[in-house]
C-alpha cells in the first residue's frame, strides 16, 4: 500500500467464528492478512443486506407473494442497507485515527423472519408470507447457502445494534428502508 493509505475492508459479521460457511471463513482468511502485513486498516463486518431482499421476494401469484426461504419464521434476521454501510465507511475514511486497527461488526435493524413478511405487505399492500424450505433441498441445490441459513438459524448475527445507533442513530430500519425502497 501506499504510504498514507488507508484500507478499509467488508468483511462479514461472525467471521471470526466457528460457522462451517466457506465464505465466510474466507473473508476470515483475508481479514488474518491485511492485519499480518500491518496494513493501515479497518474491517467493517456487515449482516445481511437489506437489499438482498430485491432478489429473494418472488413475483406476485394470484394477488399474495410466498417466500420460501430456509430460515424458521420467528428467526430474529440483522440487516443492513448498502447506504449504511457507505455512511460509516466515509466515517472510516474521514476519521483514521478512530477507525484504523479497528473491526467493527454492523447492523441496523434485527427483524424476525415473519415480521419481515408483514412489513413488505404493509409497504406495499401484497400479502406477503414466508414458508420454510426444506433443507434438504437447499443442500441439493446450492450447499453453501443452506450452511449459511443453518447457521443463521442456529446461532445468527450478534451485533449490538444499539450501541451502533448511538454511534450512528439515522441507521435505517427495515420498516425505514422498505419505505424509501417503494417511494
Amino acid at each position: 500500500m501506499a504510504a498514507g493509505a488507508h484500507l478499509v475492508y467488508s468483511s462479514v459479521a461472525g467471521a471470526d467464528r466457528e460457522t462451517g460457511v466457506a465464505h465466510f471463513a474466507s473473508k476470515a482468511r483475508v481479514e488474518e492478512y491485511i492485519w499480518s502485513i500491518g496494513a493501515t486498516a479497518t474491517v467493517l463486518r456487515p449482516v445481511f443486506f437489506m437489499e438482498n431482499w430485491e432478489y429473494l421476494l418472488p413475483e406476485t401469484v394470484n394477488g399474495e407473494r410466498v417466500v420460501s426461504l430456509a430460515l424458521d419464521a420467528d428467526t430474529p434476521l440483522q440487516m443492513i442497507a448498502l447506504a449504511d454501510i457507505g455512511r460509516i465507511v466515509a466515517d472510516a475514511f474521514d476519521k483514521p485515527s478512530v477507525f484504523v486497527g479497528v473491526t467493527a461488526e454492523i447492523a441496523g435493524d434485527e427483524v424476525a423472519v415473519r415480521r419481515i413478511g408483514e412489513l413488505f405487505s404493509g409497504a406495499d399492500g401484497v400479502p406477503t408470507r414466508f414458508v420454510r424450505r426444506a433443507g434438504e433441498e437447499l443442500w441439493a441445490e446450492v450447499p453453501e447457502y443452506a450452511r449459511m441459513y443453518r447457521w443463521i438459524d442456529a446461532e445468527g448475527f450478534r451485533v449490538d445494534i444499539d450501541a451502533l445507533r448511538d454511534r450512528y442513530p439515522g441507521l435505517l430500519t427495515f420498516a425505514t428502508w422498505l419505505r424509501g425502497r417503494r417511494s
